[in-house]
């Protein structure tokens, strides 16, 4: 087998994993934008998170009134 030969055969051989490597890199940013986007469908909207967030400040707005009317009283 003459010099050529084998380097033609070790370049057939990076080019090929090169093309494989390339092929699963692409495969696995797919999946991860399906994921990406599926997290942005099911997460929550800023309405729903507003709703959220002004339930646990009258909880907390609750428990600051108790702690003052406690304080008071001493």
């Amino acid at each position: 087998m003459e010099m050529a030969d084998l380097i033609d055969a070790l370049l057939a051989i990076i080019v090929t994993v090169g093309g494989w490597w390339a092929s699963n890199t692409s495969r696995e940013q797919k999946r991860l934008e399906i994921l990406l986007n599926k997290t942005r469908e099911e997460y929550a909207t800023k309405y729903e998170l507003r709703e959220d967030m002004k339930r646990v400040m009258d909880a907390l707005h609750r428990v600051e009134d108790k702690l003052d009317k406690a304080l008071s009283r001493d």
